[in-house]
């Protein structure tokens, strides 16, 4: 290989993982910090008090919700991205797969808002896809925009999942941390604990023919329950 070559390879590399940085980061506005994914409802309950808890609530957000379901979306996207028709489908399918409104609500209002940025920002593909949603033929799934765009911002199917892993965490954490039950020491500790959890199931490959599911009742429970709850800091 040339030594040409050899540069643009690791050009290419370099700028897929940089702009994993950048639009994984939790300061990119994607408008996730609204929303605890029904931590909030959990933490009114007491049904979580600790830290360790707090970490086992993510795990199973990160193994029941989104390897299974939210992960096969985004790679089903990545791999279409150039056919939003199809990019369309997959997003329906993610609708109809979230049972709880205010997880559903919050899931397109994440996307629409991460979508919207792109466009803003000159993102092959997301001023068509944003077109979709202003007329109603798209949903906006959070991870079905992820794999759109990522796609187009040169990143890799293993950078966007890392990404969209990353984002799960980072968006959980916060949300605990602005509801006091978390210090930013615990946090970092349970973020750090949760990479070899990530690690374990991105090595488990998935593909564009596996059905989605997830299956999180508590955490469903617990979102309904915060959608007529008094006590509301986050939209859900």
């Amino acid at each position: 290989m040339h030594a040409e070559q050899v540069s643009n390879s690791s050009h290419s590399a370099a700028f897929g993982m940089l702009n994993m940085l950048q639009f994984g980061d939790s300061q990119f506005p994607s408008g996730s910090f609204a929303f605890s994914g029904g931590l909030e409802a959990l933490f009114n309950d007491k049904k979580i008090a600790t830290p360790e808890q707090v970490y086992d609530f993510i795990a199973a957000q990160l193994s029941g919700r989104w390897n299974s379901l939210d992960r096969v979306a985004l790679g089903r996207s990545f791999h279409n991205a150039n056919q939003l028709d199809i990019v369309v489908e997959i997003d329906q399918e993610v609708d109809a797969l979230t049972l709880s409104e205010g997880l559903r609500i919050g899931s397109c209002r994440n996307g629409a808002a991460l979508l919207s940025m792109h466009a803003r920002l000159g993102t092959p593909g997301s001023l068509e896809y944003r077109q979709k949603l202003h007329n109603h033929e798209a949903t906006g799934h959070v991870a079905v925009i992820q794999g759109l765009v990522f796609r187009h911002c040169g990143m890799t199917l293993l950078e966007a999942q890392v990404a969209g892993a990353h984002g799960v965490c980072a968006d959980l954490l916060g949300a605990a941390m602005r509801l006091g039950k978390l210090g930013h020491l615990h946090a970092q500790l349970i973020r750090q604990n949760l990479t070899s959890h990530i690690a374990e199931l991105l090595e488990q490959p998935v593909s564009d023919i596996q059905q989605m599911h997830s299956y999180l009742p508590s955490t469903e429970i617990a979102a309904m329950r915060h959608e007529i709850s008094d006590q509301r800091l986050f939209a859900n």
